[in-house]
């Protein structure tokens, strides 16, 4: 999707705003001995309160609302009897639609007490995403995205999971630039239209280098088995910089 009209700009708000507090009202909810399906529930009635769509829901028949990764769990974790206790790393992402625009965010949240490794890698990841979405302009490169990343990520000592990219969102969940890297990435020679709409949302790890596909077909492990952070908004790019649109408010 390309921004071209205020309206357009603002149906991506209406909708980025809605996910973001979905998320934030999840996170809120958080607590030792709730179910992921419990959890996932919170999310599914405010999407509903606020007349949104579950994306993954209506475009892949996900079985549930929102995804929900737990510890070795890194990416479209499926809500089910899985019980959360103190000490786990738990990534929320919601995407949704309203009136034809779509937003697509998420973030990883630590269950108290977390360790200092934790702390590190959550700080790191969020990070991660700001230089990422710093590199966002009209007419700059896509691949700046990767290399500013992957640059940080290596200064830090973590590694980046290669095979989950950021993507184009706002008229469905995933459109062009259908995939783009959040790790350095030679053969990116796309550069960035003005008023696309993107995500960026790059797996910071602790040694991991790529997602793999578990038995149910849907949930995402890391290969090395390590663990890994997400955080993710949608943005907008402009000859100023990025708009992001998934702020809750």
């Amino acid at each position: 999707m390309t921004v071209t009209q205020e309206e357009e700009l603002d149906g991506l708000r209406e909708i980025g705003k809605i996910v973001a507090n979905a998320m934030q009202a999840m996170a809120l909810a958080l607590e030792p001995g709730m179910t992921t399906r419990e959890l996932d529930e919170i999310g599914a009635a405010f999407l509903e309160r606020e007349g949104a769509i579950s994306a993954p829901q209506s475009a892949y028949d996900f079985p549930g609302a929102t995804c929900i990764s737990v510890n070795e769990e890194i990416a479209h974790g499926i809500p089910g009897e899985r019980v959360l206790a103190r000490g786990d790393l738990v990534n929320i992402d919601v995407s949704a639609a309203k009136n034809g625009y779509f937003a697509d965010t998420g973030a990883t949240f630590r269950m108290p007490p977390s360790q200092t490794w934790q702390e590190r890698l959550c700080r790191a990841g969020k990070r991660a995403t700001q230089i990422g979405i710093a590199q966002v302009a009209a007419d700059k490169p896509l691949a700046g995205i990767g290399n500013a990343i992957g640059a940080f990520a290596d200064k830090q000592g973590y590694t980046l999971i290669r095979n989950l990219a950021s993507h184009g969102v706002g008229r469905s969940l995933h459109e062009y630039p259908e995939e783009i890297s959040t790790w350095p990435d030679r053969s990116e020679r796309r550069k960035i239209n003005k008023g696309l709409v993107l995500t960026v949302e790059p797996f910071l790890s602790k040694g991991g280098l790529f997602a793999e596909s578990g038995e149910d077909g849907w949930t995402l492990y890391s290969e090395p088995a390590a663990p890994v952070v997400q955080y993710e908004h949608t943005v907008v790019a402009t000859d100023k910089g990025a708009i992001i649109v998934t702020f809750p408010g």
